[in-house]
C-alpha cells in the first residue's frame, strides 16, 4: 500500500482551518510527519468555487500518495473528491444532505472561529450543492466514516446510510464537533496510510 505524502484538511461550513481539529490534525503532522505536505485552505462559500479550488490546487498532487480528510461540509466535499481522484478519505461527521440542511442559512453568515468575519451564503450556493449532491457515488469507496451517534446537528442514520459502502466508526456519543477527536488518532493516522 501507498504511504501518503500529501494530505488535505477541508474545514465545514462557518468553519476555518483554526478549527480544533484542523489544528491537532496539523501539529500530528508537523510533528510526527513533517515529510507530509499538509494543506488546509480556507474554502469559499460557494460549493461550485470550492470544489474547483481544490481540484486546481491538487492538479499537480501524487492522487496514489494523497488523502483527504473533511469535517460535516468538508466531509461532504472529501468525499466527492475522493471519488473523481480515487485517493482515500477520512470523513469525520460528515454531511449528506447539504442544500437540504443549509438551505436556511441563505443570508449574511459569520465565521464561527472569528466573528468579525463574515460571509453571504446565497441561495445559488444551494442550488450548488443540489448539482454536487446528484453526482454518482463509488460502488466501493475508499472511506472511513467517524459518524458520533451523538451529534447534535446531523443525523447518524443518515450518515451511516450514505456511507455504509466504505469503513465506519459508529460512536457511541460524543458531538458534532468530535470532541473526543484525541481518541481515534491511531486509526485515523493509520487509515490515512501515515503509520
Amino acid at each position: 500500500m501507498s504511504s501518503t505524502t500529501h494530505l488535505l484538511y477541508l474545514h465545514g461550513f462557518r468553519s476555518s482551518p483554526q478549527s480544533v481539529k484542523a489544528r491537532k490534525m496539523a501539529n500530528w503532522i508537523r510533528q510526527e510527519f513533517p515529510q507530509v505536505l499538509w494543506w488546509c485552505p480556507q474554502l469559499p462559500a460557494s460549493p461550485r468555487q470550492a470544489m474547483a479550488d481544490l481540484l486546481a490546487g491538487v492538479a499537480d498532487w501524487p492522487h496514489e500518495h494523497m488523502a483527504v480528510v473533511g469535517s460535516s461540509l468538508g466531509g461532504f466535499y472529501a468525499s466527492g473528491l475522493a471519488q473523481q481522484l480515487g485517493c482515500p478519505a477520512l470523513l469525520i461527521n460528515p454531511a449528506v444532505y447539504p442544500s437540504r440542511d443549509l438551505a436556511q442559512y441563505i443570508g449574511q453568515q459569520t465565521a464561527w472561529h472569528d466573528p468579525s468575519q463574515s460571509f453571504y451564503f446565497e441561495p445559488a450556493y444551494v442550488e450548488e450543492l443540489q448539482a454536487l449532491e446528484a453526482q454518482p457515488r463509488s460502488a466501493q469507496p475508499s472511506t472511513l466514516a467517524l459518524i458520533a451517534k451523538g451529534d447534535e446537528l446531523l443525523d447518524w442514520r443518515e450518515m451511516l446510510a450514505r456511507h455504509q459502502a466504505g469503513r465506519v466508526h459508529l460512536i457511541e456519543g460524543s458531538d458534532h464537533a468530535l470532541s473526543d477527536f484525541d481518541l481515534y488518532k491511531d486509526e485515523i493516522l493509520q487509515f490515512l496510510r501515515l503509520l
